[in-house]
């Protein structure tokens, strides 16, 4: 059963409420440490709340830094400010979603021929190689959706390095499961640690390192290769200018929510003539489930919001629905690159073709952070006092 809160923003802001006090220096001592399922006081387990924006990132950092002021909360802020750190970084480096979707195809069409590494990647995946911790991890995942950053990060460096499998099998593994798992997070978190986000510089997991940090549930001695070399892969291409943003509509627009964004009491002032949310990838069942719930939450509210009722469409019937509104817009929150965001590259034309705009509406956050993210995080993380002050006024 999964410890995260239930996808609604009301549960959400519960538990936002119920974590504030631990965000200042119990959350810098205790958030590398992972007790296990049911015992795990000093994370949030808003990460999937954040990922679809029930909760706002700035509501977080809000919170924090009125509770316990910038200096304490430094460690948490900074958690906040990864993910959209990743987000920026691969929307100013587009070709790098496309390529990682292209290696996933690869290597599991490469599976219907190697069966040894088939074998090996199955077993993996069922938890099933004798690496405990690892496959404690494994049936963690499956079973909830969700794993503590700490085990991901040591998982992903068994897969690669131990294991010796393909780190893109491995992170498609992570975004099918995972609650939280967004496409840049994920995708570059496994590139990171592989040793190919910093060429170089990759993350191996040490058995001392895991049984400090489980307090002693696991000690996997004899059984991980702690000397393993970074995989040698070409380094991030050059960031790219950020694209501009859509104008808002004119006129009235047909509102389309979607999982990457569930917020709708945010979005700017807008006469909306119609509302629907695109239907979930598809996805494993946890994830799943967790991800209609969240839509069906935004949508509701939504409703209340705009006093309109709206169904949950597939992306196939959305264009039809658009035309059948009689709106010669429809107005969406802009998300970041991944599969939303293809779908609505698609869906764009189809829209076009009856007379019917796309407007995507980028956030003001995601405005100021996306651009920073042209470098490292160290130079990025220079601007998040000056963000706290722009994009989180209760916390200034």
């Amino acid at each position: 059963m999964s410890e995260l809160p239930a996808p609604t923003r009301a549960d959400g802001l519960r538990r936002l409420t119920e974590f504030a006090p631990r965000m200042g220096r119990a959350y810098a001592a205790g958030r590398n440490t992972d007790p296990g399922p049911g015992a795990r006081r000093d994370v949030s387990l808003l990460s999937a709340h954040v990922r679809h924006r029930l909760l706002l990132e700035g509501e977080l950092v809000g919170t924090a830094v009125g509770q316990h002021g910038p200096v304490a909360t430094e460690k948490f802020i900074q958690e906040v400010f990864w993910r959209s750190y990743w987000k920026g970084f691969l929307q100013l480096r587009p070709t790098m979603w496309a390529e990682y979707r292209a290696r996933v195809a690869e290597e599991q069409d490469a599976l219907l021929t190697q069966g040894g590494r088939r074998r090996a990647v199955e077993q993996a995946m069922a938890g099933a190689t004798g690496i405990t911790c690892f496959d404690a991890w494994a049936h963690e995942l499956v079973e909830t959706g969700w794993l503590h950053n700490h085990a991901r990060m040591w998982f992903a460096s068994i897969w690669i390095f131990t294991l010796r499998l393909p780190w893109p099998l491995g992170a498609e593994f992570f975004r099918h499961h995972l609650k939280d798992a967004d496409a840049a997070s994920n995708t570059l978190s496994w590139r990171w640690v592989a040793g190919i986000q910093t060429p170089g510089k990759h993350y191996l997991a040490r058995a001392e390192n895991i049984a400090r940090h489980t307090e002693g549930r696991f000690d996997p001695r004899g059984q991980l290769d702690e000397d393993a070399a970074p995989l040698d892969e070409p380094p991030p291409p050059s960031a790219r200018p950020l694209a501009p943003a859509d104008p808002l509509p004119e006129g009235p627009a047909a509102l389309l929510l979607h999982e990457e964004d569930l917020h709708p009491e945010s979005l700017p002032p807008s006469r909306v003539a119609a509302l629907a949310a695109l239907a979930p990838a598809p996805r494993a069942e946890a994830a799943q489930a967790f991800t209609r719930a969240a839509l069906e939450d935004g949508l509701a509210r939504a409703s209340a919001r705009f006093g309109l009722e709206g169904d949950m469409l597939p992306p196939d019937a959305i264009a039809e629905w658009a035309a059948s509104t009689g709106a010669r817009a429809v107005l969406a929150p802009e998300p970041a690159i991944g599969e939303t965001a293809d779908t609505l590259d698609v869906l764009r034309p189809a829209l076009a073709a009856r007379g019917i705009t796309l407007h995507l509406w980028r956030r003001p956050w995601d405005s100021a952070c996306w651009p920073l993210a042209r470098r490292g995080f160290f130079p990025f993380r220079e601007n998040i006092p000056r963000l706290i002050q722009e994009l989180s006024p209760t916390a200034a």
